[in-house]
This record gives structure tokens, C-alpha cells and sequence, in this order.
């Protein structure tokens, strides 16, 4: 089955408009604003999204870093060769306001792992989540977005959800898995 076209270029544009504002407007003085990226797919997310912030020519930009949560997942030792991403968080989170972003919100682990990762900087004063797209109805784990793209309703096993962030092309698609 073709893949269903869940969000275009143009509402992804949107989106992190939207994020940018919503960051603006909950965080007036950034000064101790933390925006993390999660390695690997939320990184491209959390650039644009910083990006976004530059543009509006606040007086102050929050810290910007990117995690890597590979030896804090509960799946590492299944196996499976697990090649880490560099950490690149140059500042404590120390009493921060951090604001961890990924591009999609599934069970919660990576989510969970970030969490655990993110002591190793520092214990933040607090965590918000922002995502591009929320799969609600699939969580393993009590976790929650504060800033999100999309919510979509999908069938756990049966679908994918395939996010594209690659320059002056955004996409984020829905398509069926096989079974079986």
C-alpha cells in the first residue's frame, strides 16, 4: 500500500512557526531556556526549531544542545550493535528549563531514556517535551508532549510513521506495515 501523506512541506513551515511562538510566549526571558535535541531524528527538528527562535531576534537565545540516549535505552544490551551519536550540551542543566524535541512521540522509552541522560548535565528545575508528531494510543510508558505538531490515531503494529526533514523538503508520511 502507497504511503499516506500525513503533513507537507507547508504545515511543517507551520509548525515550527508555532513551536517558536509557543516557546516565545511560555518563556519570556530564555536566559535559563534549554532547547535539547534527541540523536538521531530529533536533532534536524530541534536545529529548526532554534532556527525559527533566531529569526524572531529575541534578545536572548536559549542553550541549545543535542543528546544521545543509545546507553541509557532499556533495549542496549539485546544484541543488536548500537552505534552512539556525539553529546554536544556544552552548558549544565542545572536548574534549567529544558525543553527535550524529537520528531516522534511512539511508547515513551526514548523519551524516558533522554530523561535519564539528561542527569548527566545536570538536574533541570523541569522537562517539557515537544514533538513533532504525537502517535497517541501507543504509549508504553505515562508520557506526554507539552508542544505538539500533529496527534495522530495509529495502529501500533500495523503502521509507520515516517518523518522527512531534509532542506526545502519536509515530510512526515503514514504507511502500513506487513504483517506476518
Amino acid at each position: 500500500m502507497e504511503p499516506r501523506l500525513l503533513l507537507g512541506d507547508k504545515q511543517i513551515r507551520l509548525i515550527l512557526k508555532r513551536f517558536a511562538h509557543q516557546l516565545m510566549e511560555q518563556h519570556a526571558d530564555m536566559t535559563d531556556l534549554a532547547l535539547i535535541g534527541l540523536q538521531p531524528r530529533g536533532v534536524i527538528l530541534s536545529r529548526l526549531v532554534f532556527e525559527e527562535l533566531k529569526q524572531l531576534h529575541l534578545a536572548v537565545l536559549p542553550d541549545y544542545g543535542e543528546l544521545d540516549i543509545t546507553f541509557f535505552r532499556d533495549d542496549f544490551n539485546r544484541g543488536e550493535l548500537l552505534v552512539p551519536k556525539k553529546n554536544d550540551i556544552n552548558f549544565s542543566t542545572e536548574n534549567k528549563q529544558v525543553v527535550l524535541i524529537d520528531d516522534v512521540l511512539f511508547t515513551g522509552r526514548s523519551v524516558r531514556s533522554a530523561m535519564d541522560a539528561l542527569l548527566s548535565f545536570g538536574r533541570p528545575a523541569k522537562v517539557s517535551l515537544m514533538v513533532l508528531v504525537d502517535r497517541r494510543y501507543s504509549r508504553e510508558l505515562p508520557i506526554a508532549p507539552d508542544y505538539t505538531g500533529v496527534a495522530v490515531d495509529t495502529r501500533a503494529k500495523l503502521e509507520q510513521v515516517k518523518v522527512s526533514l531534509i532542506e526545502n523538503d519536509y515530510k512526515v508520511w503514514i504507511r502500513e506495515t506487513k504483517q506476518g
